[in-house]
């Protein structure tokens, strides 16, 4: 099982700050599929994504028990 977090705008959007799937085998871009038709997000590609606390690249491989994290851009002033 992964866990997967959720940030900012994204919480809002999900429902939730994270949500349980089995994700091993996958790699980043299609974990960002997957979250892109089952909750309706869009422009996941634009957010950074961690796993276990340290950001990676939609080519990395999700193995079981990989934390998750989607984190938008965040502007401000």
């Amino acid at each position: 099982m992964n866990k997967i977090l959720f940030f900012a705008h994204l919480k809002d959007i999900v429902g939730k700050d994270f949500i349980l799937l089995d994700l091993a085998g996958k790699s980043v871009a299609e974990v960002k599929q997957i979250i892109s038709e089952t909750y309706k997000v869009m422009n996941l590609e634009t957010v950074m994504t961690a796993v276990n606390e340290e950001f990676a690249s939609n080519e990395e491989i999700i193995r079981a028990g990989d934390e998750i994290a989607f984190i938008p851009p965040v502007s401000g002033g």
